[in-house]
This record gives structure tokens, C-alpha cells and sequence, in this order.
């Protein structure tokens, strides 16, 4: 027993050694996106994994309208500034170097509506049933072509960024043509307010909250893989439930 005690205790303690080495190695290596690259190749191939899986026939759960709660307002990057509701409007940058456009949200809320009740999960750990309401990107983009070119070739990809440009996200475009995408204008029945993102924010519940973009000012339809806040501090890109 004696002897085995001891081995014990000297495997123990080499593999404790072994792993002190390997988590210095790890923090030692050159940093990606805020991160030490060995993780944020970890990062990459589990969001190409997700990619590769996600499908529009995948939703996420719906739930019964009574069971919509107020969620908390998390995060004010990008919500400083004063809002002005009536000189709000939408920019629009179109895929190729089409004009740009700008839409008020009149014209947004001319569009065909659409409401659910998911489920919104913050990356803290929390989540709340809401009710949200809006048009859906698809349903704007059949509207508005500005995703694709007359070759019929469709941007990649999605930047969506605050008045101010404090904030900003990106989005591959099968995440962003998945039907339960929103360009949200109302939160359980009622207008959303200032600090839950009015008077337009993204809403795309198999993502976690810090990619649902509040207040957006510019909408734009890219070739390469835009920026994201949050990515840029070491988190997942994709942020994929």
C-alpha cells in the first residue's frame, strides 16, 4: 500500500507538472483575435462543425406567448448616443457596390410581419422567453435584392454595425437567411425601448445574445468576413447554440 501510495502520489505529481508545462506552452503561443492561437484554432473548427450542421429546416423551440418575459438589458455599447426614432433610418450597403440605400421604419414595418416567442440565452449563463416581432431578412431581401448580384451570385456574408459603429457583428449568410432571423421592431407586444435596442435590432435565436445586435444603423452585404466585437475579444465568431 505504501509503495503504491507513493507511485500514486509521483504520477500525480508528474501529470500536474505536465500540465503546468503544457498550459505555459499554451499561453506562450502567438495570440489570434485576442486569444492564443492554439484555442482559436480549437474556436474555428468547432464553428465549422456548427456551419456544416446548421440547416433552415432547424429551428429554435417556440414557446407559448404567455410564457414571454422582459429580458434583462444587457450591454449599452453603441446605445449612447441620443435616439431620435423619426430621423432613425436604416443604411443599407448593397453586395458588389450597389447604391446604397436607407430605409425608415415605416418602410421596414410595411413589410410582411413576423412574430415568434424563443428563447433569448446570453453567453452569462441566463436566458428569458420574449415575444419578438418584425420582418424577417429574407422576407426584406425578397423585397429588396441588395444581397445578390444580376449574376445571381449572393454575398457570404453579413455586417450589421451601430449608429455610432461602436458596436458591430457579423453573420455568414445562411445564419442570416435562416427563417427565424428578424429585423426585430417589437418586444412582447410594444415598441422595443432604448435600452433593448430601439428602434430596430437582429434577432436570430440559435445564436446567443451577443450577436443579436441592438439598434442597427448599417446593414451591409460583404464578401469577406466581417468584423465582430466580441470575436475581436477572444470569443467564438459564430457564437452558435
Amino acid at each position: 500500500m505504501t509503495r503504491r501510495s507513493r507511485r500514486t502520489f509521483l504520477v500525480g505529481g508528474l501529470a500536474a507538472l505536465a500540465g503546468l508545462g503544457g498550459w505555459r506552452w499554451l499561453l506562450g503561443q502567438p495570440e489570434v483575435m485576442d486569444i492564443p492561437g492554439p484555442l482559436r484554432a480549437g474556436l474555428e473548427a468547432n464553428a465549422r462543425v456548427a456551419a456544416t450542421l446548421l440547416s433552415p429546416t432547424q429551428l429554435a423551440p417556440e414557446f407559448p406567448r404567455n410564457q414571454a418575459r422582459t429580458p434583462r438589458a444587457n450591454g449599452s455599447v453603441g446605445l449612447k448616443q441620443p435616439l431620435d426614432v423619426a430621423a432613425w433610418r436604416l443604411r443599407v450597403e448593397g453586395f458588389g457596390g450597389q447604391p446604397v440605400r436607407e430605409f425608415s421604419l415605416a418602410e421596414l414595418q410595411a413589410l410582411p410581419r413576423t412574430e415568434m416567442t424563443t428563447e433569448l440565452k446570453c453567453i452569462e449563463g441566463w436566458s428569458t422567453v420574449v415575444t419578438w416581432a418584425g420582418v424577417r431578412l429574407t422576407d426584406f431581401l425578397a423585397r429588396y435584392p441588395l444581397a445578390t448580384l444580376p449574376s445571381a451570385e449572393i454575398a457570404p456574408y453579413v455586417s450589421l454595425r451601430t449608429p455610432d459603429d461602436a458596436y458591430y457583428v457579423g453573420l455568414d449568410m445562411v445564419s442570416a437567411l435562416h427563417p427565424q432571423t428578424l429585423l426585430c421592431y417589437e418586444m412582447n407586444g410594444r415598441p422595443l425601448l432604448p435600452e433593448h435596442g430601439a428602434p430596430l435590432r437582429l434577432i436570430t435565436p440559435r445564436k446567443y445574445g451577443i450577436k443579436q445586435l441592438k439598434r442597427i444603423g448599417t446593414l451591409a452585404f460583404v464578401a469577406e468576413r466581417p468584423a465582430d466585437y466580441w470575436a475581436a475579444r477572444g470569443y467564438d465568431w459564430h457564437a452558435s447554440l
